[in-house]
Formats: structure tokens, sequence, C-alpha cells
């Protein structure tokens, strides 16, 4: 998957491109899985950059391979918890 990577995207983008929930993409935000930038006063709205998204990627699917060729159980787990394709 390629992102531009000084792009800016809306949480519901995110969400559409993995074809999750849009509150998979705030529960990775707010765990701190996925970089995201806030704009504005009060609410602010949430703008994932391009490159975060890049990462985020990296990270599920090294967790994922992991788990796969070790076997681990706890690796399992932990991709599970952060794979890409998860729906909530």
């Amino acid at each position: 998957m390629q992102f531009e990577r000084n792009a800016f995207y809306r949480v519901k983008a995110v969400a559409e491109m993995f074809d999750v929930s849009v509150n998979t993409i705030y529960r990775a935000i707010e765990s701190g899985e996925l970089d995201a930038l806030k704009l504005g006063t009060g609410k602010g709205t949430l703008r994932v950059p391009g490159r975060a998204l890049d990462v985020y990627v990296e990270k599920c699917s090294q967790a994922a391979y992991e788990a796969f060729v070790t076997g681990n159980e706890l690796a399992a787990e932990a991709a599970d918890d952060t794979q890409v394709g998860e729906v909530a």
C-alpha cells in the first residue's frame, strides 16, 4: 500500500483504506500505535500523516511475520492486536 508521505488523511478515509471501522483507527491513535495530528482548538480535528501510515503498516507487517515465523502465541496475539486488517 502506498501513501503520499506529505499528505494528511482523515480518520474516516484511513478506516476505509484499511477496511476497518473508524473506532479501530481511533484505538490505534489512542494507544500510540498510529501517529496523528490534532488541528485546531477544543475538540479539534485529527489528521493522520501519510508517513505515519507507512510506519504503522510496517509495524503491523513485522508483528504478523514474527508471529508466523516463530509460532509464538504471544507474538500472534500481539499481531492480532495491531494487524491492519483488524475489524472492531
